[in-house]
């Protein structure tokens, strides 16, 4: 008699078992009819195989997923928390609520993202960041530290905390670069002084140097390019545009985005930070291969309207289905998680799903230099997988192999 599959069969030294009657979602192309076959040794799980239905051994267990998309895991790499609760929180309730709600919506690994803080706090969080990655927890896997950071242009601050912005020549660098065995993204603003020295630190460190919450012209974004700075955090939102001087029209981060290969980019697809033309904008200009849909959630995200949240010493609301500031001045990062976006961008804007997938999964891994392991649905990736019901939300998670989530 055959195991219980949603158990995995435990007790077998290797345990297999195939997904059937599903939609596999390939980087260019939508699959039916198709099994995928997960193989689980120890603490090792794969795809080890993607085959037709037909042509599986007739002993093999099968999970019929009753027609839906299966899909790679979600990646955020941009994303503060959810359901009241931050990263900036270096507390195992915060993370834990943050990451099963990150698993229950098809999520699979994420940055977790932090807010500038004091540096003292700041420390304490990454080295709780540190630990909390050194073994296994329930839950999204944190994949490293996002800093949308301190080093940013006071006119852009937009809901950060103006009073927690430092400049990138005060030395406090030195102690961020103690964490470049997790701190994955760095974001700067590249025209404040120092910044470009600082850009070069951090590629020598690893860690991608990312533009951001910005006043910069593209002479000062390209300067930063050759230092390093290869990636843009929220386009269109805390950024510079063209400017005049004189006759001359000076391009500002967002131009410079939108057409330099050079640079990959981030774009918030809650269908309220950017409407669907300026959404529309990104992908014709950028492409699938450059953009990276990020939920840039605080923990606004998952609380009803109206729910005030905070992040350190702000305080938010969340208002028509976003975070805003009280005197609406800006957004306060969206209350919108990664697979609510996956709608938005098919339905609205216009991008076909395997693209749409693209820019969640692999291209965030390509980014991280995870593309080898993860990001799509290839023989010999790990097993981090979604499968998602027609609306996107999801009916099962799998990460290593084993299920997450799993909605009954």
């Amino acid at each position: 008699m055959k195991k219980d599959a949603f158990n995995n069969g435990q007790g077998k030294d290797v345990i297999s078992f195939a997904l059937v009657n599903g939609q596999l979602v390939l980087p260019d192309s939508i699959a039916t009819g198709m099994a995928i076959v997960i193989e689980r040794s120890g603490v090792n799980s794969q795809i080890a195989a993607i085959i037709r239905e037909d042509s599986l051994p007739a002993e093999t267990t099968r999970i019929d997923v009753g027609g839906r998309w299966i899909t790679p895991g979600l990646i955020d790499i941009h994303t503060h928390g959810a359901l009241g609760h931050t990263f900036n929180e270096p507390d195992e309730q915060a993370f834990e609520t943050i990451l099963l709600e990150n698993a229950r919506r098809g999520v699979t690994g994420l940055l977790a993202t932090v807010a500038p803080t004091p540096m003292d706090d700041l420390l304490q969080v990454f080295e709780f960041t540190r630990q909390w990655m050194a073994v296994s927890h329930p839950g999204s896997q944190v994949l490293g530290l996002h800093l949308e950071s301190p080093y940013t242009n006071p006119v852009q601050c937009g809901a950060l905390d103006p009073q927690n912005l430092r400049s990138p020549l005060d030395g406090s660098a030195e102690s961020l670069l103690e964490y470049a065995d997790v701190l994955r993204i760095l974001v700067l603003a590249p025209e404040l002084p120092g910044a470009v020295q600082l850009v070069s630190r951090l590629t020598e460190h690893g860690i991608i140097a990312a533009a951001g919450h910005s006043m910069a012209k593209e002479s000062e974004i390209l300067t930063a390019m050759q230092s390093g700075l290869r990636h843009v955090t929220h386009l269109f939102s805390a950024m510079s545009t063209t400017v005049r001087e004189g006759p001359w029209r000076k391009p500002g981060l967002l131009e410079t985005a939108l057409v330099n290969p050079g640079l990959t980019v981030e774009m918030i697809a809650d269908n309220r930070h950017l409407p669907p033309t300026l959404m529309k904008l990104a992908y014709q200009s950028i492409g699938p291969d450059r953009l990276i849909v990020i939920s840039d959630a605080l923990s606004g995200a998952g609380l009803p309207e109206g729910s005030h949240f905070r992040m350190g010493k702000m305080e938010y609301e969340v208002v028509d289905g976003v975070g805003m500031m009280f005197d609406r001045s800006a957004f306060a990062g969206s209350s919108t998680l990664l697979n609510q976006m996956l709608p938005v961008l098919i339905d609205i804007v216009g991008i076909p799903l395997p693209e749409a997938i693209r820019m969640t999964s692999l291209n965030p891994a390509r980014l991280l230099n995870l593309d080898e392991r993860k990001g799509s649905l290839e023989i010999g990736k790990d097993a981090d997988l979604a499968i998602f019901n027609p609306d996107f939300s999801a009916w099962r998670t799998m990460i290593a192999g084993e299920w997450i989530h799993r909605k009954e």
